[in-house]
């Protein structure tokens, strides 16, 4: 029997510890150290017991501690120095991002991600993905960034890891109350609470939505777990990434079709989209669909509304990432929402597919998204590369390096990440602007001021506190396994706090390849049987719960750690979370990254560990690629970018260089002590890379990128188009519709140059080409010769534009163009002419499509 009514019953905090409610409310505690040690300072076992969630922390607090509490002098005062901080924080005007442009009544840009890592107490977060997205709104915060974020709230979270005897991956899906969480529910001015509907095959979904206050960030999540709606619909926020096809096709339903909703039912109707990852393509969709509904545009001009506003960020080089649903399935949920735009279910799936032409390829919704924006890019330099070569086919036309997909390098928030004590110390050297001015380079050049003695004993306790960690949690799984207590007594001997700490965490995908250490067992057993320089290693990690090639990668593992030999200086931590990747970014020594170039996108891991000094030892794949410096000053390579066909082959050789890189120089490197018992160049080291990558690889030089090269550009462009009542994107789409059936009649004849076959670095070289407009006007196209060094295949290696002006007109229509363009640097040198279209209002003129080719 289901109650009348249901009441939330909270504890009566004395008056002097109310504002406790405002800290717990607003995840500022995630990333202010101060917050978080207030709590654990009034039951500290609760408080690790709680996972650090102050809200359920303060719902179990007995009421004799809280009346002590109210009665400490010393401890209301710290309350209220910690609430003067909220306040002031939350409560500083203008923002710090350069964008003049953004209207300050309302936030600008919404943000919308399947998963946000913000705290560990908020289990909406599987990994990376997550995890930078919760960085990215926590630096929008403290730049006091317009932007709001949308998600969704799963009751069950992602799943708890533990394992079975012999080492296999179980799963856990607990229950959680999201009154015990951080979480507020959103209300009208009535108090009755918000909700959005979405269509689901019929099937009307009701959500509700939370709020999570992050900083001065705002993040909506939607959940569909309530009473109007049937069980099948209540399931789809039950778990993050749970489910099959079809529950992942109701989900990002509901966030990109509900999310929309829910921000114009919230009265912060989108002026700028940013879909992180494809889950939310769906958000630029329903975009259209107002515009098409609100304003009475067309198809075409609010698809340039939607597409010149949204901002798309791809983190997937692994093509199986990349959300695909069938045609059959699509039709189900979106014919109808086809037909309310007026567009023919074909020419809707077409949005979806690579090549539009084939009715049997499977809607993808990173194509969606792609098409549907114009800023995209990918998460580092390389993975910008790797995903224009991955989706060129959406571009046919163009060459791999002209796909109109960008990079903007993700970053770490530096403030969450680095360790207390490793603060102290930067705002002792560096001074506090390291945490205000991340990216500025004057501040971190000052870590070389840092004294050889001080980082290092800071380093060491930092070892010593993760060991101590280990230990404890070890402990913990052991006996919730019910084990005896000669092993509970190993647990408690695990690791040294001396020794080279080499740490690998991350998802147990096989391309990550966890298993590259296990290659050559005789060679890691030298390696931790050495007393006199001992090595050892912590892993961490989940592998997806369908993913039986991961888990038996963490079951081999296990079995490992598990052996007489090993079992001191090879542990695996079960669980893997927030909590426990804190611990090991700060206090290992080394961090071990092991893709197989070039499947991992990014990698923020190892920029966490960075930001606490600690070295990296990957290969060249994600961040570490433009990271790495050749004279191993910052950290170390496996192997110098090589790709292989054969990954057998590709395994076996950059597991034995991983050994020889741990044997000749990772170990020499820290044992080789100096005066004072100081490893004095691996401290250089340490520093020269919190000094060089710091002010990089950080995620407010992240958001403010995304601020200068895709927000700023993406608001203003929706400016200019709305004005008038949306007269310029409704000129825009009619000259777009107009030139696509004109451009087919664009040609190219009579490329010629004036220059011999040899010619001199600098040397000006005139160019002249007769086109045809085909009565297109000269305005709306841009004749362009597109030169650069040529490979050993004669197919440009390097290339830049120059633009052709018109010289004559000709007789029979024609017109001749000329140009001049000069080698720059020695080597084969090649030029050809193209003509692409050309808009003022047009942000890429790539993202059309439309190019003619001599």
């Amino acid at each position: 029997m289901r109650p009348l009514k249901t009441f939330s019953a909270v504890p009566r905090l004395p008056d002097s510890l109310f504002g406790l409610w405002e800290l717990a409310y607003n995840c500022w505690f995630a990333w202010n150290s101060e917050i978080s040690s207030l709590f654990a300072t009034m039951h500290p076992s609760l408080w690790e017991e709680c996972r650090e969630n102050p809200v359920i922390f303060l719902h179990r607090l007995p009421q004799k501690i809280l009346v002590e509490l109210s009665e400490d002098d010393f401890f209301l005062q710290r309350l209220q120095e910690a609430l003067a901080s909220l306040r002031h924080y939350v409560s500083k005007a203008g923002n710090s991002t350069s964008l003049p442009d953004m209207d300050d009544a309302r936030p600008a840009v919404t943000y919308f991600s399947l998963e946000y890592g913000i705290a560990t107490c908020l289990p909406i977060y599987s990994g990376g993905l997550g995890i930078l997205a919760g960085d990215h709104l926590k630096s929008a915060s403290d730049l006091n960034l317009p932007l709001n974020g949308v998600g969704l709230c799963y009751r069950e979270g992602y799943f708890r890891q533990y394992m079975t005897p012999d080492g296999w991956q179980q799963e856990r899906y607990p229950d959680y109350d999201f009154e015990e969480l951080p979480l507020q529910p959103v209300k009208d001015e009535k108090g009755n609470r918000i909700t959005v509907d979405v269509d689901l095959a019929g099937q009307r979904l009701l959500a509700q939505a939370w709020l999570c206050r992050v900083g001065r960030i705002s993040l909506y999540l939607l959940d569909a777990n309530i009473p109007e709606n049937p069980p099948e619909l209540r399931a789809i926020t039950s778990r993050l990434y749970g489910g099959d096809l079809e529950m992942r096709l109701c989900q990002e339903m509901l966030l990109g079709v509900g999310g929309v909703r829910l921000m114009h039912r919230l009265g912060l109707p989108p002026t700028v989209v940013h879909m992180n990852e494809g889950h939310s393509a769906f958000a630029a969709l329903e975009r259209i669909r107002i515009f098409m509904r609100e304003h009475g545009l067309s198809f075409e001009a609010a698809q340039e509304m939607a597409a010149s506003t949204s901002v798309f960020t791809t983190h997937t080089p692994v093509p199986a990432g990349n959300d695909r649903f069938p045609p059959e399935l699509m039709a189900r949920y979106f014919e109808p929402y086809a037909r309310d735009m007026g567009l023919s279910f074909k020419v809707f799936l077409a949005l979806g597919r690579e090549d539009p032409r084939n009715d049997q390829e499977a809607f993808c919704m990173t194509v969606l998204a792609l098409r549907l924006s114009r800023f995209n890019n990918g998460v580092s330099r390389l993975h910008g590369k790797v995903s224009r070569k991955m989706w060129k086919r959406v571009w046919p036309q163009f060459p791999v390096e002209d796909v109109p997909i960008g990079a903007i390098t993700n970053g770490v928030h530096m403030p969450t990440w680095v360790a207390p004590d490793m603060a102290l110390v930067y705002d002792r050297y560096l001074g506090s602007n390291w945490r205000e001015d991340p990216d500025c380079t004057r501040v971190w050049n000052n870590a070389d001021t840092i004294p050889d003695a001080e980082l290092w004993r800071t380093h060491e306790r930092m070892r010593e506190r993760l060991v101590d960690f280990v230990r404890k949690r070890l402990r913990r799984q052991l006996l919730e396994k019910g084990a005896r207590a000669r092993e509970l007594q190993a647990a408690d001997e695990v690791l040294d706090p001396r020794a080279l700490t080499i740490g690998f965490a991350r998802r147990f995908a096989t391309y990550k390849r966890a298993n590259i250490l296990l290659l050559d067992e005789e060679r890691l057993l030298r390696l931790l049987s050495n007393r006199q320089r001992p090595v050892q290693f912590i892993f961490a990690g989940k592998a997806h719960p369908a993913d039986n090639d991961g888990k038996r990668l963490i079951q081999k593992l296990i079995e490992l750690c598990r052996r007489k030999e090993t079992r001191y200086s090879l542990v695996f931590l079960e669980d893997y979370d927030m909590k426990i990747a804190m611990h090991m970014v700060q206090g290992c020594d080394v961090w071990l990254n092991t893709p197989r170039r070039p499947l991992e996108a990014c990698g923020t891991s190892g920029m966490k560990a960075m930001a606490n000094g600690v070295l990296q030892l990957s290969t060249l794949d994600g961040w570490w690629d433009e990271a790495f410096q050749p004279d191993n000053s910052v950290g170390f390579s496996i192997g110098m970018g090589e790709e292989y066909e054969d990954h057998a082959y590709q395994d076996f050789v950059e597991s034995q260089t991983l050994y020889t890189v741990l044997e000749s120089d990772v170990v020499p490197d820290f044992y080789d002590r100096g005066h004072g018992n100081l490893p004095r160049s691996w401290i250089h080291k340490m520093k020269k890379g919190i000094g060089e990558l710091g002010p990089f690889f950080n995620a407010h030089r992240m958001v403010e990128d995304y601020a200068e090269h895709a927000y700023s550009p993406a608001y203003n462009s929706g400016v200019a188009l709305a004005r008038d009542a949306f007269g310029p994107a409704k000129e825009l789409a009619s000259w777009r519709m107009n030139l696509m059936t004109q451009w087919g009649g664009l040609a190219i004849r009579n490329v010629r140059a004036e220059a011999t076959e040899r010619v001199y670095v600098g040397e000006p070289i005139t160019v002249w080409a007769e086109v045809q407009l085909n009565g297109v006007s000269p305005a709306d196209v841009r004749v362009e010769a597109y030169h650069g060094l040529l490979d050993k295949d004669g197919e440009f290696s390097f290339r830049k534009t120059t633009e052709m002006y018109e010289n004559q007109g000709m007789d029979d229509g024609w017109r001749l163009y000329r140009c001049e363009i000069q080698p720059r640097d020695p080597g084969r040198f090649g030029f050809t002419v193209r003509i692409m279209p050309s808009h003022p209002l047009l942000p890429d003129p790539h993202s059309l499509g439309l190019i003619r080719w001599a």
